[in-house]
Order: C-alpha cells, then sequence, then structure tokens
C-alpha cells in the first residue's frame, strides 16, 4: 500500500494513532506505542510485496550493522580508508537498486524509500566521523529514526541528533494540543495540495492539452508550467502528509518547501525547495569536496572550487533521479544556474550593475521562476518526446 495514496491508508492511521493522540492529551509518554505502531504501518505498507519486504528488512540488517561497527570502529582509530570504505558500503544497496535495472533483470534489491533510508544511515555514518556522535546508539532508537514510517517513501530527511531531542522532549497535554493542531492542519493542507489543486492540473490542463494547445509551442509551453506547478502541489501535498502524521506522533520532521515559485534567485530556490534533500547534499557532499580539495590544496582558487562543487551535487543529484538523459541534463542545468550566479554576484558586487529594490526583486522573481520552470520541463522527459 503506498503512503497516502489512498483514504483507506488514513482511515487505517486514525485508528493506530488514537492511542498516540490520547496517551498525548493526557500528557503520557508515547514512543514506545509508536514504535509498535511503525512496526505495523511498515508491515501493512510492504504486505503486497514480500520481495520489497525482505529487502527492507535485509537492507536494514545490512545499514545497522554498518553503523554499530564504525561507531565502535572510530571510538579507538580514525582511519580515511576506513570512513571511505563504510561511506561507500552504506551507499552500495541504494547504487545497486539504481544501476541493475540497466544492465540486467535483477530488482529484488530495490525497495519504497530505499533512497531516503540510505541518506539516513550515511549522515549517522559521516557524523560519527565528524565526532558528532560519539556515544553508540540505542538500537531501537537507530531503528526508529532509520524506519520511522510517516516519511519513509519521500522524506523528508530528518537528521538522527534533532530526532532524538525530539524523543526525548517532556510534551505536556497542553503542548500536544499544539502538535496535534499543527499536525491535523498540515494534514489537510496536503489533502487542499495534492487531491485538490495537483489533480486538478493534472486532469483538466495535463491530461487535456490536446484540447487546449493549438500549436507543438503552445502543447509545449502549457506543459512546462502546468508540469512545474503539479510537481510542486504533489510533492508539497505529500510531504505535508508525512510532517503532519509526524506531528501526531510528536516527531517534528522539518519542512520540505517553502515558497519556491517566489526565490529571486536560483540559490534562493534550493534554500525553499525539498530543502532536506538538497540541505543534505549540501552538507554530505558539496561542503565536504570543499573541505576536501581546500584540505588537499589542489584548487587553490575559491570560485572555480565553488564552481567545481556546483557541478558535482547537481551531476549527483541528477543521477540519484537516474540515468536517463533528462535527469543527468536536469542535473547539468542547475549546476550551469549555480556557476553563473556565482558569477553574476561577483560582477554585482564590484560593479552595483543590478541594484536592491521592489523593482529589481519583483523583475529576480519572474526570471527565476521561468529558469525553474524550463528546468522542470527538462526533468520530466517531455523535451525527448517525439510527435508531441
Amino acid at each position: 500500500m503506498t503512503p497516502y495514496g489512498s483514504f483507506t491508508f488514513f482511515f487505517i492511521l486514525v485508528i493506530l494513532l488514537a492511542p498516540t493522540v490520547i496517551l498525548g492529551l493526557r500528557g503520557r509518554r508515547f514512543h514506545a506505542y509508536n514504535m509498535f505502531v511503525t512496526v505495523i504501518a511498515l508491515g501493512i505498507i510492504f504486505a503486497s510485496s514480500l520481495q520489497q519486504a525482505v529487502a527492507l528488512i535485509g537492507f536494514t540488517i545490512w545499514q545497522v550493522s554498518l553503523i554499530k561497527s564504525y561507531i565502535h570502529y572510530r571510538k579507538k582509530r580514525n582511519s580515511d580508508l576506513v570512513f571511505y570504505l563504510a561511506v561507500v558500503l552504506s551507499i552500495l544497496p541504494l547504487a545497486m537498486s539504481k544501476l541493475l535495472p540497466y544492465f540486467s533483470t535483477i530488482t529484488f534489491i530495490g525497495f519504497l524509500g530505499i533512497s531516503y533510508l540510505t541518506f539516513k544511515g550515511t549522515q549517522l555514518v559521516m557524523e560519527t566521523r565528524d565526532g558528532l556522535i560519539k556515544e553508540d546508539l540505542p538500537i531501537t532508537r537507530l531503528l526508529y529514526f532509520i524506519l520511522f514510517f510517516p516519511t519513509i517513501s519521500s522524506g523528508p530527511i530528518d537528521r538522527y541528533r534533532r530526532f532524538v531531542k525530539d524523543l526525548d522532549a517532556q510534551i505536556s497535554g497542553e503542548q500536544y494540543k499544539l502538535y496535534l493542531y499543527e499536525g491535523i492542519n498540515k494534514i489537510f493542507r496536503g489533502f487542499l495540495y495534492k487531491y485538490i489543486i495537483g489533480y486538478s492540473i493534472n486532469y483538466y490542463v495535463i491530461s487535456k492539452l490536446k484540447f487546449i494547445a493549438h500549436s507543438p509551442l503552445e502543447h509545449h509551453l502549457y506543459y512546462m508550467y502546468a508540469y512545474s506547478l503539479y510537481l510542486f502541489f504533489d510533492f508539497a501535498g505529500y510531504s505535508a502528509f508525512a510532517i503532519g502524521v509526524s506531528y501526531v506522533m510528536g516527531i517534528k520532521s522539518p519542512e520540505n518547501f517553502n515558497k519556491p515559485f517566489i526565490s529571486r534567485n536560483i540559490k534562493d530556490f534550493w534554500n525553499r525547495w525539498h530543502m532536506s534533500l538538497s540541505f543534505w547534499f549540501r552538507d554530505y557532499v558539496y561542503m565536504r569536496f570543499i573541505f576536501w580539495m581546500t584540505k588537499k590544496k589542489w584548487i587553490k582558487n575559491r570560485n572555480t572550487l565553488s564552481n567545481l562543487g556546483y557541478i558535482l551535487l547537481f551531476l549527483l543529484m541528477g543521477i540519484w533521479h537516474g540515468l536517463e538523459a533528462q535527469y543527468i541534463i536536469y542535473g547539468l542545468y542547475h549546476a550551469l544556474l549555480m556557476v553563473a550566479y556565482n558569477a553574476f554576484e561577483r560582477f554585482n558586487k564590484k560593479h552595483k550593475w543590478w541594484p536592491q529594490n521592489k523593482f529589481t526583486h519583483a523583475l529576480s522573481v519572474f526570471m527565476t521562476f521561468h529558469f525553474i520552470c524550463f528546468g522542470f520541463y527538462i526533468f520530466s522527459g517531455q523535451l525527448f518526446h517525439k510527435g508531441v
């Protein structure tokens, strides 16, 4: 059963989380029960596919064993080689699930949510290396963090230390009322975004473009803008569901969207769009690349180094979506935008060519919106379809 994909799923959630709500309103602790709910919910989600269920169990054993082993190792030693090996082994199941279908018929490795579970596991290895995680992690907390069911399929990607703070927080009945109110509000926003606005755009515009558009150019333009809006409302709706259910369970999962279509430049956009993913790539790919290259002193020019970091970051993000041409080109397109904006920032800082006022702000938002929409048009693959 797909999370948040049917009203049946929400009906099951109401039944499963009713005791959580009762305990929360009474100021009682409910995380032990929520761990039990997570097991039941995962069983329901993966009940229709034994292959995916087995893959999830195998992946979890692999990831937890790796994390626990590296934490134990890190207490005594700190070899670069062992760290790199641990990161590679953490990412290996995801890489195999992404790459093997292109070269063979093997599909038993992948399962719903493998990407986001991998991001969590790799994050723990990296933070252990940095000394942010020093103590051995209780197995129940580690499993609960990795397998937290509200965010399993598409995030948001939480951070372990932030997650644990919520687990340890003492929530009174009055405080839980605020959690519950916020959670229900987000869930209803999810229904508005995904099942009303997103559905309407898809049904009344995208699926009927052949009747609306009167030329190939109109078809491409209408599709570009409609798809961009649909993608936002569908994904933001899902995120609202995931975050809302998390709040009901006493966990404040991070926000994933912050009005991305009013971004004033491409950097601002990536601080607003799919934030948990973009921040993950920023912290664990871009920043580490910059630090590593600076330490090695292979590239001394900061601007060149920053631009190479952007190319690496967005190329990996594109490949993460898939090896199809549209995903790789989408990644390179955003890398190009970031490099170009970097150059523009340096030029404007020196020459003060672009003043800061209401008019230039509005124009920046207008221009950025169109660049973003064209990027989503590339991402959709429609650019590569013939006979449109």
